[in-house]
């Protein structure tokens, strides 16, 4: 894509608006992202939360590579991104006005058709964004690797403030948060048209198979970096696992009596939030690590850093043990930062610039494609044998406890393989 034209008098500000842009952009995703598991599970869907949750990694196959397409070669980035968000956000909207009319009797199959077309329109926007940005960085003269990650930064306060305010205002258990992510979404896409100008290209572009990255299976010829792609799909099963199920996790306790009332039932997002906020800080680890122990090391500190993660949220409850939610989302940030950062690092060095950004759309489907999808997946199956069979409350909790220690056991195991098989030897001179 070209870079955008940038007005002079634009340029004092547009760290500014970046920030407005980022902001809006994952506040959009954190209305809903953790605490839907907790509406769908209190309304008679509890077996399909992970059909929710793996549309997102089945349209993330897809719908960026064709947004980006759209955008390379017809419609410039910046409207691009304002039209995926519009749409998004009228589905969004939709499916909270149905879900509120609905109540109750709410059908699996009108909210899951709504909620899909507003979750294929907005997983483009994560990649169109950091292109709107880029290209303005660029333009103003400024340095994208120093500017961006400060600028990024407020992407994840934005996701913060957006679970507070659903879960302040008591929208966690009702369809009124699919309203509030509309209603930013639609915010942004009317902010989106006023950003930098991003021309589209006037010369001969990519041809659809390099757009859709599709060059870089090639690596797979490689036996590192096929273990290497396949590790992170085994890894990336883990990632959504949480934001689906920890919410309707801590809330179900309110079924005893001993638990009802506690802070973690009552506000499970606002605890579920400490989550990103080790997120944000561990960003600032990476370089350090990566220096000093090499890829290699880095990503297994993120396996097993995933271990503790369930592991702890099994052993825990929101009474005495909140103590235990609380490490859970301390270790988050090492889990989630190292592996996705870390990896896509390795990526960029290892790979030739002719595809270096077809093999991190590669990275980005095998962990977030495929990997979350057949995460998802697996974890309702898992969760329906464990939980959603039980009728008693205490053998619910039980049941909660076996689906976290089968996740923390599938973790482990990865982590233990991929030590073994994955060779990789760190020296100075080509750590980043």
């Amino acid at each position: 894509m070209e870079s955008c034209s940038l007005p002079s008098n634009g340029m004092k500000n547009i760290k500014f608006r970046l920030i407005v842009m980022n902001f809006l952009q994952f506040a959009v995703w954190g209305a809903y992202l953790t605490c839907m598991g907790t509406y769908l599970a209190g309304h008679g869907l509890a077996s399909k939360i992970g059909l929710f949750y793996s549309v997102q990694g089945i349209v993330s196959i897809f719908m960026p590579a064709l947004m980006g397409i759209i955008a390379d070669r017809w419609i410039p980035a910046q409207k691009t991104l304002g039209l995926c968000h519009l749409i998004s956000g009228v589905a969004m909207i939709a499916a909270g006005f149905y879900g509120l009319q609905a109540g109750d009797t709410v059908q699996f199959g009108k909210l899951f058709a709504l909620y899909t077309v507003g979750v294929a329109f907005y997983m483009p926007t994560l990649a169109l964004s950091n292109s709107v940005a880029y290209n303005a960085l660029d333009k103003a003269g400024l340095d994208t690797v120093k500017t961006f990650p400060p600028i990024r930064v407020f992407g994840t306060i934005g996701f913060i403030v957006s679970m507070w305010c659903v879960d302040l205002l008591g929208f966690q258990p009702t369809a009124s948060q699919f309203l509030v992510s509309g209603c930013i979404g639609v915010v942004l896409a009317a902010y989106a048209f006023t950003l930098p100008m991003c021309p589209i290209s006037t010369v001969g572009g990519k041809s659809f198979v390099d757009a859709l990255g599709l060059r870089a299976f090639s690596l797979f010829k490689e036996k590192r970096m096929a273990l290497f792609f396949i590790f992170s799909m085994f890894l990336g099963v883990s990632l959504q696992i949480t934001n689906g199920f920890a919410n309707p996790y801590i809330t179900s306790f309110g079924d005893m009596p001993e638990f009802a009332g506690t802070f973690g039932v009552e506000h499970a997002n606002i605890l579920i939030s400490l989550s990103q906020v080790s997120e944000t800080l561990c960003i600032l680890l990476i370089p350090f690590f990566l220096k000093r122990y090499g890829v290699k090391k880095v990503m297994l500190i993120a396996m097993f850093a995933w271990v503790l993660r369930f592991a702890f949220f099994g052993l825990g409850n929101p009474g005495g043990g909140v103590w235990l939610f609380v490490l859970s989302c301390i270790v988050y940030g090492v889990a989630f930062d190292f592996f996705n950062i870390s990896g896509s690092l390795f990526v960029d060095k290892e790979t030739d610039t002719g595809i270096r950004s077809s093999a991190q759309g590669l990275f980005f489907l095998m962990t977030n494609g495929i990997g979350a999808t057949i995460g998802t997946l697996g974890a309702q199956a898992v969760i329906n044998n464990y939980v959603y069979s039980q009728t008693d409350a205490v053998a619910r909790t039980a049941g909660w406890q076996s689906s976290w220690y089968v996740f923390a056991a599938y973790a482990l195991v990865i982590a233990i393989v991929f030590a073994i098989v994955f060779k990789y030897k760190h020296t100075p001179e080509t750590s980043k």
